[in-house]
């Protein structure tokens, strides 16, 4: 007997290589995620009118935690090098 599950999209990077890190984040963490693409993108090269286009998707019971640390590591980004939010 085999579950049935629905995936949703917690992500979408023009190109794969966003993509990819934000996967490899979700799973570092734990969160089972995979890539959804058109493979014509990326053999083209083309990142134009949707082609190329690359979501993450992960289990729809994971979206929470995905979209929490997906958050978590962009207000982290945005924080200046050698500065952090004072107490």
């Amino acid at each position: 007997m085999t579950d049935n599950f629905q995936l949703v999209t917690v992500y979408r990077s023009q190109g794969i290589l966003g993509a990819e890190v934000v996967r490899a984040k979700l799973e570092a963490a734990g969160v089972p995620a995979i890539l959804k693409y058109e493979s014509a993108g990326l053999v083209i090269g083309l990142t134009v009118d949707g082609l190329g286009l690359v979501e993450v998707q992960v289990p729809e019971g994971w979206e929470a935690d995905a979209r929490a640390l997906i958050e978590e590591s962009d207000d982290a980004e945005d924080e200046p090098a050698g500065e952090t939010e004072a107490p």
